[in-house]
């Protein structure tokens, strides 16, 4: 975006204001500034008149003017073809130098004296307006020969061009630039002259007639102008044009395109002997497209999308006299979604429409006309066509403290008052802290308190707001989630601690495979499964383990332990998380320790390598069909079911091609994490004693443990069986070996005090078991 300084004078008082000012003032409210530099004439040019215009007596594309620069008249060769007698033009004096490093000295031209040179725009700095000399006419001042060229606004200005953010499209105009500096700097907008409709005209109707569906989203106005004479803009809308890179070859485009920098209003013209091949009325007919858009159409024929494009054959051209201008606004929104589906775009309307353009469509209107109303080749039909949208304004509401917190320091209300109304806002108190904000219509990009933050950010200055430490403060993540993800991960890391490999399979298993082990999967099996193998859904873990050790086994492996988790589902499809652990084959490889005859895995060594990855537990008799009846259990942590332990069957054994084998299988979601407790411990040696019992076969261990626990002995640390033996003369008993250990926090312990403890378990042994020494 490309403004001057003198542009924005015309909507407000800058003049006390310097280019540094600006400079700093658009940065600080985040209209970042890409370029800044004076725009000025270079010294000793001044308006010069052509008072005579002579051939070149040896040259045919030469001439030689008299040019009168106020106390005297000079003679100067001139190669412009556009040079004729009677114009005011740029005159650069001898000893002038020019930015192009030229310095002007008195010259011999084809043998003819020029003392000086009449320039074009581009020989003295500024942006190209034609392919001649620049003529000077009555839009720079009174043209007084002689004076300094830079003494003129046009030619001592001040360029500026401006970076805008994408949501920024309010300030895609001069009107919106000063929009912004008015709230920024307290100023006040310029009183502007009216607009009075010309007399003594043909009115609009005369001509045009629109028709418009309901519902639409756009607004129009539509003006009508007739082209009396040949039309020819002021310097300074010329060069302001060639300055933005907007100045085309049609004179009504030019008027277009400096209306719509200068208030931010979208226009568009077409041509009515285009579109109306006879002398009456035209009628354009506005309907709603597929995405809202509006659709222009004239006979039945497609002229132009609001805000998109406009139909090549209805544009413009050399010969337009009777010409309909149109002034519209569309919601950004509907522009963003519109947009993709149309191959054919006006960049430059779309890079303003889709930003947002200005909706207030009076103001570009009004500001257009008067701008026409000083040329006499321009006849104004009175009246307009207008289609209007009804639009509510966005409202925000906003707590005072909420504004305060976000930007870290404390705003008074009535300061946070006037900034917003300064922006256009429309402001109610609702309670003593709380505001009611009704948004601008041209801020299609405020929508919550966050913008409205940021609008009094901008004006405070970002430089304003004292620096803040960071107060980091991590927010509490532990939830039942994470504890279930962290349980499961350290479950994993000790299985992988003690020599086993996580195996991974398909939610999916074979229903045929999963019925053999005693599962019904017959309300889990899938309605269109992948294959044959992979038909229901996973009720169990083991079955993909003891595939997979299959697998390795026919893969020469001897020693392989497995484990996996998951989800499996049970036979009314309720999700649940378990983890299944394999061990299979030999308990470790041949190995010069073990003499190269290792062990097969046995209950023992799997139950204890178990105990290392879970912790603690306990086992009590089950029911498993796919297990060997002689050696399975379930699984008990503190009394609560968790899963269940044991040797694969032997059938199934032979039909998977295993070696010995045993699987166990928990559910997560009965597991729970085991926190370390510091404990206080003895300093004192412990004494330990084992006692032989008898028990009838079919006893139940944890009678006893539960008995023992029951006395409460202070001194007795723990116990556990060491033995278990039987032979033919014990029939119908086992002998039972229990070590005691024994020991106290206070004191080395005496003979006498283990013996009476001892003699009080046997004694309660006897009484509530009735079991006795071997």
């Amino acid at each position: 975006m490309i403004l001057t300084k003198t542009w924005l004078n015309e909507f407000v008082d800058l003049s006390s204001k310097s280019l540094q000012d600006l400079v700093k003032t658009l940065n600080a409210i985040g209209i970042e500034v890409d370029d800044a530099h004076k725009l000025k004439a270079p010294d000793k040019v001044v308006v010069g008149f052509v008072k005579e215009k002579n051939k070149h007596k040896d040259a045919d594309k030469l001439n030689v003017c008299k040019v009168d620069v106020g106390e005297t008249d000079l003679q100067i060769v001139c190669g412009a073809s556009n040079v004729e007698a009677g114009q005011f033009v740029a005159v650069a004096l001898e000893g002038a130098k020019l930015p192009n490093g030229l310095v002007i000295k008195k010259a011999k031209l084809r043998g003819v004296e020029s003392c000086g040179m009449i320039c074009s725009s581009t020989e003295l700095g500024f942006a190209k307006i034609n392919d001649g000399i620049m003529v000077l006419d009555e839009s720079l001042g009174d043209l007084i020969p002689g004076k300094a060229l830079n003494e003129y606004e046009l030619f001592n200005d001040e360029y500026i061009e401006v970076e805008l953010t994408p949501n920024r499209g309010d300030c895609l105009s001069i009107y919106g630039i000063a929009r912004d500096l008015v709230a920024a700097l307290e100023l006040e907008f310029k009183k502007q002259e009216s607009f009075s409709e010309p007399e003594h005209t043909l009115g609009i109707g005369r001509v045009l007639r629109i028709t418009a569906e309901k519902e639409l989203q756009s607004t129009f106005n539509y003006r009508v102008i007739e082209l009396k004479d040949e039309l020819k803009l002021s310097l300074t809308m010329r060069l302001r044009l060639a300055t933005i890179q907007s100045l085309s070859q049609n004179e009504v485009m030019n008027f277009l395109n400096y209306a719509t920098h200068s208030t931010g209003v979208i226009f568009n013209a077409y041509d009515f002997k285009v579109l109306e091949a006879s002398e009456s009325e035209l009628s354009l007919k506005i309907s709603k497209g597929k995405f809202a858009e509006s659709i222009i159409s004239c006979n039945n024929k497609q002229i132009a999308i609001t805000g998109i494009y406009e139909e090549k054959f209805a544009k413009l051209n050399e010969n337009s006299k009777l010409i309909i201008i149109e002034a519209s606004y569309t919601c950004p929104n509907i522009i963003a979604e519109a947009k993709p589906h149309y191959k054919e775009q006006d960049s430059e309307v779309v890079y303003r429409s889709f930003r947002g353009s200005e909706p207030r469509l009076s103001l570009g209107v009004e500001y257009l006309l008067k701008k026409m109303l000083k040329y006499p080749s321009i006849a104004i039909y009175t009246g307009s066509q207008q289609v209007l949208c009804e639009r509510e304004q966005k409202e925000v509401n906003f707590n005072v403290a909420d504004i305060n917190k976000m930007i870290g320091i404390d705003i008074d209300k009535n300061e946070i008052a006037k900034i917003l109304q300064k922006l256009g806002f429309e402001l109610s108190v609702i309670s003593d802290q709380i505001l009611n904000a009704k948004v601008p219509i041209w801020r299609s990009d405020i929508s919550n308190v966050s913008d409205i933050c940021e609008e009094i950010v901008r004006m405070i200055g970002i430089d304003n707001i004292k620096a803040q430490g960071l107060e980091f403060v991590e927010k509490k993540r532990f939830n039942q989630t994470y504890d279930e993800y962290k349980l499961l991960k350290d479950i994993r890391l000790k299985a992988v601690a003690n020599g086993y490999f996580e195996s991974v399979h398909y939610v999916l298993d074979s229903q045929k495979e999963l019925d053999e082990l005693g599962f019904n999967t017959s309300k889990i099996k899938l309605v269109n499964p992948i294959n044959s193998d992979l038909n229901a859904l996973r009720s169990t873990l083991i079955n993909q383990l003891l595939n997979a050790a299959s697998f390795n086994i026919k893969n020469s492996q001897k020693v392989i332990k497995l484990f996996q988790s998951g989800a499996t589902f049970d036979e009314k499809s309720n999700e649940s998380h378990k983890i299944a652990f394999l061990s299979c084959g030999f308990v470790e490889e041949a190995k010069i320790a073990n003499k190269a005859k290792p062990q097969l895995v046995s209950f023992y060594a799997f139950l204890l390598k178990l105990k290392n990855i879970i912790g603690s537990f306990e086992l009590q008799s089950s029911n498993h069909h796919f297990l060997s009846p002689y050696e399975q259990a379930d699984i008990y942590k503190e009394g609560v079911l968790i899963g269940f332990v044991g040797r694969v069957h032997l059938k199934i054994e032979q039909d998977k091609d295993l070696l010995q084998t045993y699987v166990a299988e928990l559910d997560l979601s009965k597991l729970k994490a085991e926190f370390k407790k510091a404990k206080v411990y003895s300093k004192f040696p412990s004494m330990s004693r084992d006692l032989s019992l008898l028990v009838p076969k079919g006893f139940a261990y944890s009678a006893l443990k539960q008995a023992v626990n029951e006395l409460k002995i202070p001194i007795l640390e723990s116990f556990r069986i060491v033995d278990i033996y039987h032979d033919e003369s014990l029939k119908e008993h086992f002998s039972l070996s229990i070590n005691f250990l024994f020991k106290s926090l206070d004191k080395t312990l005496e003979e006498s005090e283990v013996t009476a403890a001892i003699e009080a378990i046997l004694a309660h042994l006897k009484a509530k078991l009735k079991l006795e020494l071997r």
